[in-house]
């Protein structure tokens, strides 16, 4: 499977980082061909600008100056996107670039409408690799946007792929002995996915 990987950390020596390292690793022994999307590394711009949003609609032109990153969601068979929570929510990086990427012509076709339709059916699998400085409790209480976020938004918009989840809450305290089980947990996830 060719496999789009998006990754969404500024620091390359953090935990993430590390974690990244054992999922990919994983993703090799079973043979997939990785396509690694690093937002920050490769200075992706998040930001949706007047003029993109003038012709957010437009679809002969919409996709100007993003041409490169289209072609690779669209030769995707899989997205395994990896991120921290902040502020309960997607890094801005990435909710940037699900604002810019996410656009009619690409992600869904909106020439009625009423009734909008998928376009990413390439995809036929997600997986979402995150962290949480917070318990699961807090996350449940706010009703765990970045869960929906992989196992919903993203999902609608590939006609239904099979998705998973793979969390690690409250890391800001996690023992040394828990970041090693979650690592080896996605290493083996991503080994089967």
């Amino acid at each position: 499977m060719k496999i789009l990987y998006i990754y969404c950390h500024p620091v390359p020596e953090s935990f993430h980082g590390a974690l990244r390292v054992e999922a990919l690793a994983g993703l090799a022994k079973a043979g997939h061909t990785v396509d690694l999307l690093d937002l920050y590394a490769e200075g992706f711009d998040p930001v949706l600008s007047t003029e993109g949003r003038r012709h957010y609609e437009d679809t002969s032109r919409n996709q100007d100056g993003l041409e490169p990153y289209v072609r690779r969601l669209r030769e995707a068979d899989a997205l395994v996107v990896q991120f921290p929570t902040w502020c309960f929510g997607t890094p801005a990086m990435l909710k940037g670039f699900f604002d810019r990427m996410f656009m009619p012509g690409v992600a869904f076709d909106l020439s009625d409408p009423a009734h909008v339709r998928p376009m990413l059916a390439n995809v036929k699998k997600i997986a979402g690799i995150v962290t949480y400085g917070r318990p699961r409790y807090m996350a449940l209480y706010m009703a765990d946007p970045p869960r929906k976020t992989v196992t919903r938004y993203m999902r609608w918009f590939t006609h239904g792929a099979k998705a998973e989840y793979h969390a690690l809450y409250h890391l800001n305290v996690a023992s040394d002995a828990k970041r090693a089980g979650f690592m080896a947990r996605v290493r083996h996830a991503m080994e089967r996915f």
